[in-house]
C-alpha cells in the first residue's frame, strides 16, 4: 500500500468531543505502520502538541500507547480520558476554541493559497484548520488522483 495523506480534518472531533484527536491517531497511527506521507509528521509541534498538551497527556506516553498497541480510535479515546488529567468538558472546550481561533502566519497561509492557485484576499480563509484542509486535499491530488 503507498504511503496515505491523512484526510481526517483538524476540524473534526470523536465522541469525546476534542478537535484534532482523531487526525493526531490517524497520523500517528499511520507513521507506526510505515504508510504516512511524506512530509507529515506522526505527531508535530503544533496542533498535535496543542492537543496533548490540552489534553494532560504525556507526549511519549501518546506516542507509545499508539505504536504498542495500535489501538482503533474508539481504543484511543477511552486511554486519554483514562490518562488524560484535562480530558473534562470545560478543558475540552478551550482547548477546541484554541483549534478553532489558530491562524497561519502569513508565510505560510500565502505558500498554501499560492499552491492552490487561490488569491490570498479578503475571501480567503485565514484560520490554519481551512489552511490545512487545501494542503491535504492538494497533496491527495498530486499524490493519487492527477
Amino acid at each position: 500500500m503507498n504511503p496515505m495523506v491523512p484526510l481526517i480534518s483538524s476540524g473534526v472531533a470523536g465522541p469525546l468531543g476534542a478537535l484534532h484527536l482523531p487526525r493526531l491517531w490517524l497520523k500517528v497511527s499511520l507513521e507506526v505502520v510505515g504508510k504516512l506521507a511524506p512530509g507529515y509528521p506522526g505527531a508535530g509541534k503544533g496542533y498535535d502538541q496543542m492537543v496533548i498538551d490540552g489534553l494532560g497527556l504525556q507526549r511519549e506516553a501518546v506516542l507509545g500507547f499508539i505504536k504498542n498497541s495500535k489501538p482503533t480510535y474508539p481504543q484511543f479515546e477511552a486511554w486519554v480520558k483514562k490518562n488524560g488529567t484535562k480530558a473534562d468538558k470545560t478543558s475540552i472546550e478551550k482547548l477546541n476554541a484554541a483549534i478553532r481561533g489558530y491562524n497561519h502566519d502569513d508565510a505560510t497561509r500565502k505558500a498554501i493559497l499560492a499552491a492552490n492557485g487561490l488569491p490570498d484576499d479578503a475571501s480567503a480563509p485565514k484560520d490554519a484548520i481551512s489552511l490545512n484542509n487545501l494542503d491535504d486535499w492538494k497533496e491527495f491530488y498530486e499524490a493519487v488522483l492527477k
